[in-house]
C-alpha cells in the first residue's frame, strides 16, 4: 500500500501531461471553430461611423471574395495586423471594416495615422453585429465567398502564420488567386 501511495502522484502528473500532450496535437492550433462557416453572412446592423459608408447584407452577396474586419482604436494586436489589412486593399481584395464598442473620435484617428483599408465600414457601438457573428474579442476576420458565404473565421490579428496556413488556402478556396 506504501508502494501505492508513493506512486499516485507520478501516475496522476503522467495522466494529466499525456492529456495535454493530446490537447495539444489538434490540427489547426491557431483555429477556432465558427457556427457560421459554410453559412451566410450573419445579420449586417452598423451605424454610421464618421467619414464612412456602412455596408449592408447586399453588399456581402455581391461581388468578388471579401474580407470584413471587427477591431478598434483600443486594440493593440489591431494595430499589428493593420499593415497586412492595407496590403488587401491595395491588392484590390475589398475589406469591411466593423468598428466594435469604440470611441468614434479615436477610431477616426487610429485610420488617420495609420491609413484606412476599408472599401466600406460602420460602427458596432453595442456589440450587436459581433454578438450574431459570434465575436469575442479582437481583432477578428472573416473570409467570405463571392455569394456571401462564411469560409473563414481567423481569431486574433492576421499573421503571416496564419496567412500562409489559413487565409490564402481559403481566399484560393473562394476562387480568388493571391
Amino acid at each position: 500500500m506504501r508502494k501505492f501511495l508513493l506512486a499516485l502522484p507520478v501516475v496522476v502528473f503522467a495522466v494529466f501531461a499525456g492529456l495535454a500532450f493530446l490537447g495539444m496535437q489538434r490540427e489547426d492550433p491557431d483555429g477556432l471553430p465558427s457556427a457560421i462557416a459554410g453559412q451566410k453572412a450573419p445579420k449586417v446592423q452598423l451605424d454610421l461611423l464618421e467619414g464612412h459608408v456602412p455596408f449592408a447584407q447586399a453588399d456581402l452577396t455581391t461581388g468578388g471574395v471579401k474580407l470584413v474586419n471587427f477591431w478598434a482604436s483600443w486594440c493593440a494586436p489591431c494595430r499589428a495586423e493593420h499593415p497586412t489589412l492595407m496590403d488587401f486593399a491595395d491588392r484590390g481584395i475589398p475589406v469591411y471594416g466593423v468598428n466594435y464598442k469604440d470611441n468614434p473620435a479615436k477610431a477616426r484617428a487610429f485610420l488617420a495615422e495609420l491609413g484606412n483599408p476599408y472599401a466600406l465600414a460602420g460602427a458596432d457601438p453595442q456589440a450587436k453585429m459581433a454578438l450574431d457573428w459570434g465575436v469575442y474579442g479582437l481583432p477578428e476576420t472573416f473570409v467570405l465567398s463571392p455569394d456571401g458565404t462564411v469560409i473563414l473565421r481567423v481569431t486574433g490579428p492576421l499573421t503571416e502564420r496564419n496567412l500562409q496556413t489559413r487565409v490564402l488556402p481559403a481566399l484560393a478556396e473562394a476562387g480568388l488567386a493571391f
